[in-house]
């Protein structure tokens, strides 16, 4: 297991928006005793999924639970350079393809109960990997573990990899960002959840400045100019840190697909604590 430290903003730390997502946890909390898988997308890059899907993750885990965060935008993930987590080397892709353990992706970071897998280098087919039997497999491992677990997703309006992820979650909560989104752009994201059958939670309004200043108008700003830019310039590159993963790994591969007995809990899950 890898170790991480989180570098939250100030206005991450804000009073008024932990206690925004603190309802937004207790709402998920009330939908069900089975909702204990949640992916979050958006429509378009820079809405804040990202956000929501950490913030959401961190106040599960300040509230008691084992709570895993899982950076499935493999196509272009911003959490590594955002939290200052240079020191992460392994991500979902390595595990996806077969090259490390489930247990050795997770990292344990200073915020109590709160776990990430971070994305990994980019690889090839994130739909293919995402949608296969290795992924499946590691979110039924988790469920042992943990007592929840947050996917981050790319937005659905540029990629399928949220509907295929989607479908595999016991929820999904889509983040539309104020005053940015058309309600038949939103219906249309909407639309492709349901045809995907996924179970939709509900929707979180963004970026909404309520009082024409503050945190929200100020971090909603930011982090729109610089996620949307950075992801539409970047999107399905990984800088320096690209490998090229086959589809399939082969007998070419050091580290070839687990096998199913590979695959059983107990095993791919060493080292990981259960959940109480």
């Amino acid at each position: 297991m890898q170790n991480a430290k989180l570098h939250f903003s100030q206005s991450e730390n804000n009073y008024q928006i932990k206690e925004a997502y603190k309802t937004l946890r207790s709402n998920i909390e009330f939908s069900g005793q089975n909702v204990k898988v949640v992916s979050v997308t958006s429509c378009t890059p820079g809405e804040g999924k990202t956000t929501v899907a950490m913030a959401l993750a961190r106040a599960f885990a300040e509230a008691g639970k084992k709570t895993v965060l899982v950076d499935a935008d493999m196509r272009k993930s911003v959490l590594v350079g955002r939290y200052k987590t240079g020191s992460v080397r392994l991500g979902l892709t390595h595990c996806l393809v077969g090259r490390e353990r489930l247990s050795s992706v997770i990292c344990e970071t200073d915020t109590p109960n709160l776990y990430v897998i971070f994305s990994g280098p980019v690889p090839p087919n994130p739909s293919e990997l995402l949608g296969g039997r290795i992924f499946s497999k590691a979110l039924e491992n988790m469920k042992q573990v943990f007592d929840y677990i947050i996917v981050d997703t790319p937005p659905l309006g540029s990629v399928i990899d949220a509907a295929v992820v989607a479908k595999q979650c016991d929820g999904t909560v889509m983040v539309i960002e104020s005053n940015a989104i058309s309600y038949r752009f939103a219906q249309r994201v909407k639309d492709q959840l349901d045809k995907a059958g996924a179970k939709m939670l509900g929707v979180v309004l963004n970026k909404v400045d309520i009082a024409g200043k503050g945190y929200y108008g100020h971090y909603g700003n930011y982090y729109g100019k610089y996620y949307g830019k950075y992801y539409g310039k970047y999107y399905g590159k990984y800088g320096e840190d690209n490998i090229d993963v086959p589809t399939k790994p082969n007998a070419t591969v050091t580290d070839p697909e687990p096998d199913e007995d590979d695959l059983d809990e107990l095993n791919y899950l060493a080292g990981v604590m259960r959940k109480d």
